[in-house]
Formats: structure tokens, sequence, C-alpha cells
């Protein structure tokens, strides 16, 4: 080894560069056999290292995130929702939204794939930089009902008003008390034409009156939610239950309603675009 080389290898010790330093004895063969130039072999070493730092940040931005198991668009069985635009999904997945501050719903009976797209276009989001949080409606509202029994619902409101992305899941899944339709109400509206949010129910925005037990703050609710919206509607069987659908209960496959209601009026402003769908994807 010679003293540049050693030299070399301390820096990258010195510098914490763990894959750049693994990589280095490879790469210096590669320069010797003239298999590539010096420049090459500086831009083959840090690319290394990139690769590895960005890893390990994507994988603490997706733990910390709640995006684990990881799914993702590739992954997802398009065929077998024939109902959703291929086309559609991908244009969302490429995030503008975000910056447009947007709400994106995702709306269909259970097992038809609202959670598995909502947590890809959440990965797609950490993998661009984006801070993401994701968590299922009662969670939400458990949280933020304890931080209101303990005098902090102002902080775990701007707790979950600092992602870029905030994904609600399971709406509708669980009965909702008034007390926490309202606090529920609250973050939206710290959020409101501030930050994205992406939310998943399997009912319809006719029924969320009886979803949050209060049609008042239902339609409060829907007021601020469909304001700046992309409203993806998903007709068909569960994905889940497609080996078994024969041992499901006709009743049980039948499809739910879920047609949107026309979109609240609202004064004083003009909407700053117009929403992007209100009827069936």
């Amino acid at each position: 080894m010679t003293p540049v080389t050693e030299r070399i290898r301390q820096s990258l010790v010195h510098l914490h560069m763990a894959r750049a330093l693994e990589t280095l004895d490879q790469t210096l063969g590669r320069l010797e056999r003239g298999d590539i130039s010096a420049i090459e072999a500086i831009d083959e070493l840090l690319a290394e290292e990139l690769s590895l730092r960005e890893g390990r940040r994507i994988g603490v931005a997706l733990r910390t995130a709640r995006l684990m198991p990881i799914k993702t668009l590739e992954s997802f069985d398009f065929s077998f929702q024939p109902s959703l635009e291929r086309n559609r999904i991908m244009a969302i997945a490429q995030l503008e939204f975000i910056g447009r501050a947007e709400v994106v719903h995702f709306l269909g009976p259970p097992g038809t794939g609202k959670s598995h797209l909502a947590t890809a276009i959440g990965v797609a989001a950490v993998k661009a930089g984006r801070s993401v949080y994701r968590c299922t409606l009662a969670e939400l509202i458990e949280a933020l009902a304890r931080a209101e029994r303990e005098g902090r619902l102002a902080e775990k409101i701007r707790f979950y008003a600092r992602a870029a992305l905030l994904i609600v899941d399971e709406i509708g899944y669980l009965p909702i008390t008034s007390g926490g339709a309202n606090l529920f109400f609250q973050l939206v509206n710290a959020r409101y034409e501030k930050g994205s949010m992406i939310l998943t129910s399997n009912r319809g925005f006719a029924e969320w009156g009886d979803v949050f037990g209060d049609p008042v703050v239902a339609t409060a609710l829907l007021d601020r939610l469909l304001h700046h919206a992309i409203v993806v509607q998903i007709e068909g069987a569960s994905y889940r239950l497609r080996q078994h659908a024969d041992l499901v209960p006709e009743h049980t496959r039948a499809h739910a309603n879920l047609t949107p209601p026309p979109l609240p009026k609202r004064r004083g402003r003009p909407p700053r675009r117009e929403t992007d769908d209100q009827g069936p994807g």
C-alpha cells in the first residue's frame, strides 16, 4: 500500500465514509488496470457512499413516517382493479399535489387497494425528500384526545401539521365521537391550504355525518377537505379476498355507494383551482 493510498484510507475513516472505504481497493484496482480514469474513480467512490447514505436516510424516514411495511406502485395489481386509471395514479405519484397543498381522497370498499396506494405514494414522497407521516383516523384521534387531557393539544396539532404530507387511513371503519370529530377538525383546519393530505375511506362523503357523529362538523370538514381535492373512487372486489371470493357472502361483496356529493359552496373567496375530479375514478 502506497503512502497516498493510506492517506486516502485514513481520510475516508475520519470522514465516516464507510461504503467508500469498503470499495476503495476494488476501485483502485480498476484504476490501475486502466478500466477507469482517475475522475471516474473519484465519481465511483462518491456515488457508492452517497447511495449508502441515501438508503439509510430513506430507511429512517420510512420508519419515522410509519410507512412500514413498504408498498410500491410497481407492486400494485392494476389489472385487478380496472376502475382505476393507472396513468392517473402515476400522475398523482409525481407529487405535484403536495406543493399545491391538495387533499387526495381514495374511496372504495374494503380491500380494494386504498391503503396500498396511499402508502405507495407516501413512500415515493419520502424518496423525493418530503416529510411524511401516516396513521389511521382512530390512532390520530386517540393521540389528540390524550394530548388534550394532558394539556398538550396545541403541541400535538403542530406535530401533525408539520409533515408536508399527512396520510390518514381507514376513515369510516370505526365510529367517532363528536369530541373526536372536533379534534380532527382542528387538525384539518390547521393544515388547510398549508399542508397536503391523503385520506382513505370506505364510506361516501354523504355518510360522513354518521361517521363523525355530527353532521355539522362533517360538513365543516368536507368544506376544507374538498376545496382543493383529487377524488379517486375505486370500484371492485377485495384484492385480499380474491382467492376466496366464493366463500364471501354476496351481500359482503356488493359495492358500497361511494358517490361523492356536490362540493360545498364557499363564500368570500374563489377557489384556487378546479377540483381534479368529483366522480368515480
